[in-house]
């Protein structure tokens, strides 16, 4: 039987606040550890997320200063699957709107619980912002 897939998923989310403040909070060890998790270590592209007693590691893969930042998971990476997690800024050419978009891998059954998270998530950064 053949190992079930992840599908991607693609959340948008409006912000209101200067690109280089957000891509802050979204690519930086403290950033992150004001939002995402407890805690964040980091050495070069290496990261490792706290929450409480639990850490998982990740890869930053991908990086554009104001653009984008892009995570793989360890097991990720050890399995050999191009799943990733990547946090996008979109900015709107007429009427200069920014939104976060969140790009992510979940399981058929897990999709919906994925998108709670980072609904949960994001609207924390957002209220950290001031943006929500």
């Amino acid at each position: 039987m053949a190992e079930a897939q992840k599908v991607k998923f693609e959340l948008e989310f409006p912000v209101k606040c200067s690109k280089p403040l957000l891509f802050q909070y979204l690519s930086t060890p403290n950033g992150l550890a004001e939002w995402f998790c407890d805690d964040v270590n980091n050495k070069g592209d290496n990261y490792t997320f706290i929450w409480g007693d639990t850490e998982q590691k990740a890869k930053m893969i991908g990086k554009r200063p104001e653009q984008f930042v892009r995570f793989r998971w360890e097991e990720d990476e050890q399995a050999g699957n191009k799943y990733f997690f990547e946090f996008k800024l979109v900015e709107d050419e007429i009427t200069n709107d920014l939104s976060l978009w969140v790009i992510d891998y979940a399981y058929e059954d897990e999709l919906e619980e994925s998108k709670k998270l980072w609904n949960s998530q994001i609207g924390d950064l957002l209220h950290l912002l001031g943006s929500n």
